[in-house]
């Protein structure tokens, strides 16, 4: 009698547990859904073919477009990318399939310092690595406020969520795929670049997809590095706006909302695509590494 009384408060205390986790569950998707549906639907209006190909003019009326600010973001993602990309995988090959095999006390003691300062820097608000890229980038260095200023800033925002990333997924790799391929006579770096790296290669690309979602969406660290400027970027060294900042100053500083809405609704839209482009491309991976 005691057996089945405990049974059935255990499976109460089940079901209440279920029922809690999918009401939280639901509750977050409502707020999704709430916010993302209301900035579609009041933004997607007002986007017509010259909204992408003009733009802004500048001043409280809020006139022209966002194609410059499509250029600016594209321009940033890619510089950003080239300079974050080979950094932080390489760190995060070496902090995972190097730094760990070191029996040096220093060496261990260095590289569990760099482990720290990696986990400490990704929980850092974005302003912060924006006012050092202000500080080095824009002041000291003397290149002004640039997309190349900011995308040194945005490389020091993003490397550390790519070593992250880098190293979980090689964490991911079974260790006998290592022994093996040594057994066989291969260096430490001929493993790396051909068993673990290719193995790991899924959780990489999502990490580096997510961090170019991270850079598309900043506002705080572009604000003090990139400058504002709505003109069409000429080179690396010229003012520009991305398109979340351009939401921003449209929000703030002009009339036009109804163009702050267009420009958000495009931004969910791309964020979509992204999130989108990161399963396709993992769940490729993962059928062809399987």
């Amino acid at each position: 009698m005691r057996f089945m009384y405990t049974l059935r408060a255990r499976k109460a205390q089940q079901s209440i547990a279920y029922g809690v986790l999918w009401l939280m569950a639901g509750i977050s998707v409502a707020i999704m859904l709430l916010v993302v549906g209301y900035v579609v639907i009041e933004g997607f209006g007002k986007i017509s073919l010259d909204f992408f190909t003009t733009s802004p003019r500048g001043g409280l009326s809020g006139e022209g477009g966002i194609y410059s600010t499509i250029v600016t973001t594209v321009l940033l993602v890619v510089v950003t990318m080239f300079i974050a990309t080979p950094l932080g995988v390489c760190a995060g090959i070496f902090l995972v399939e190097y730094a760990d095999y070191v029996k040096n006390k220093a060496v261990a003691f260095l590289v569990g310092l760099a482990r720290f300062g990696v986990e400490t820097l990704a929980g850092v608000p974005s302003i912060i690595f924006g006012l050092f890229g202000y500080a080095l980038f824009v002041t000291a260095m003397g290149l002004g406020f640039s997309v190349l200023a900011a995308a040194m800033a945005g490389a020091c925002l993003v490397i550390p969520v790519v070593i992250r990333t880098t190293e979980e997924s090689l964490k991911t790799v079974p260790d006998s795929f290592r022994e093996g391929s040594l057994a066989l006579g291969a260096s430490r770096w001929e493993t790396v670049r051909k068993v673990i790296l290719p193995s790991a290669l899924p959780g990489v690309t999502t990490g580096l997809i997510l961090s170019v979602g991270r850079i598309v969406s900043e506002t705080a660290i572009f604000y003090v590095t990139l400058g504002g400027s709505y003109r069409t970027p000429n080179s690396l060294l010229s003012s520009g706006r991305t398109m979340a900042l351009h939401v921003f100053y449209l929000a703030m500083e002009t009339r036009a909302f109804d163009k702050a809405m267009a420009t958000g609704a495009v931004l969910v839209a791309l964020i979509v695509i992204l999130n989108l482009i990161v399963n396709t491309i993992s769940g490729r991976l993962s059928s062809e590494m399987k």
